[in-house]
This record gives structure tokens, C-alpha cells and sequence, in this order.
């Protein structure tokens, strides 16, 4: 049996219908539908979505950490980090873009949703890691992908292309030792010089 996938629009109403005053906005956008939803509704709002029968996103497809810092130049004001997960439902053949702000800046919280969908548990990691984006009640938050003696979380926007520390081998304490990083921080700029009649054009 055939089932064909639900129209944004149509998607838009039931999801508005469902989660009412649990969401801060439902929109279309190039054919995809988003959902905003404030750091207080996050779980509740993802059980609805996994849970509800016009719904029934059953599948996690994608969970990533945003920083916002520098968004459409300066012209962005909110919340500068954010959560944004990308939902399937296999059952009823449509896709939903969720997303949730945080609501502290200077210490970035949203809930686990691990026990929604148990794909979440590594994206989160990710996150924290990268982001430094806490999910409250997730039962192993730690580094997944840095070293677990990393300073800072590199996909942060104001964070040095060169990072904060560098780690050696040092044969003298048989051991690797971290230190400041020793490289300068430097601007390049490369240059393309071509001779004249390049490519045969005059």
C-alpha cells in the first residue's frame, strides 16, 4: 500500500491543531514545515510529535547544536544558541523540522530527549560537546568528540580557528602534556596572479 506524503499546509494545520499554545510558531518555508518551540515545552512538545495519531514522528533523523551569534549580520535579537532536531515519520510519510531555543546564554540548557527518541543520545553529546549546550537528564553527558581535557567548544562562533591549548608528547615526563597554543594568530588572504593572455582569452 501506497501512502503519499502529507502537504505542508495541511501538516501546519494539524500541528497547530495539536500543540496550540505549546508552540511559539508553525511555518512553511520552501516546502519544509518548522516548529518553534520555547525550552520549557521542548519534551513535551517531542512526546506529541512521536505520540499524537496525526503526527507520529516516530524516527529522529537529526539533532544538532545552532549559535546564532552572527545571524543575517547582526540583524538577528534572541536567544543566541538553539537545538534543531529533524523528525520522519515513516508511518505517515512526512517530514518536521523542530527547533528550540535556550533561554540563558551564558549557560545553555534544553532537556534530554533521549527518552523520546533514543537516537538522541549521541547528537546531544555532539552538541554539548561542540556547542557546550547542556541537555538536562541525559544519563552520560560527556565529550564525544574532543579529548576530555579540551578547553572550550569549537563550533561556537567566537571560538579561535587555532583553539585555546595544543597537546605534545613530552619524553621527558613520558607522558602527553597540553600548553597554550604556540601558533600566532594570522589573517591570509590568498592571491590569484595570472600572466597576461591567461587561457589564451586577449
Amino acid at each position: 500500500m501506497t501512502v503519499f506524503a502529507v502537504q505542508p499546509e495541511a501538516l501546519r494545520e494539524t500541528l497547530l491543531s495539536l500543540l496550540g499554545d505549546q508552540v511559539r510558531h508553525v511555518k512553511v518555508a520552501l516546502g519544509e514545515v518548522e516548529v518553534l518551540v520555547a525550552a520549557d515545552n521542548y519534551s513535551a512538545v517531542a512526546t506529541l510529535l512521536r505520540d499524537a495519531p496525526g503526527l507520529k514522528f516516530e524516527q529522529l533523523i537529526d539533532l544538532c547544536g545552532m549559535d546564532y551569534s552572527s545571524y543575517q549580520d547582526g540583524a538577528y535579537e534572541g536567544p543566541r544558541y538553539g537545538v534543531v532536531l529533524q523528525l520522519l515519520s515513516v508511518s505517515l510519510n512526512q517530514r518536521v523540522r523542530l527547533k528550540v531555543l535556550c533561554a540563558d546564554d551564558g549557560f545553555p540548557v534544553v532537556d534530554s530527549i533521549n527518552d523520546v527518541w533514543n537516537a538522541a543520545n549521541w547528537f546531544e553529546r555532539e552538541a554539548f560537546d561542540l556547542f557546550g549546550i547542556i541537555f538536562e537528564g541525559h544519563n552520560d553527558l560527556r565529550r564525544i568528540l574532543t579529548d576530555y581535557g579540551f578547553i572550550g567548544h569549537p563550533f561556537r562562533k567566537d571560538f579561535p580557528t587555532s583553539g585555546h591549548v595544543e597537546m605534545r608528547y613530552d619524553p621527558e615526563q613520558k607522558r602527553v602534556v597540553y600548553q597554550p597554543v604556540s601558533i600566532e594568530p594570522r589573517e591570509i588572504t590568498p592571491r590569484i596572479i595570472r600572466e597576461d593572455n591567461y587561457g589564451g582569452l586577449h
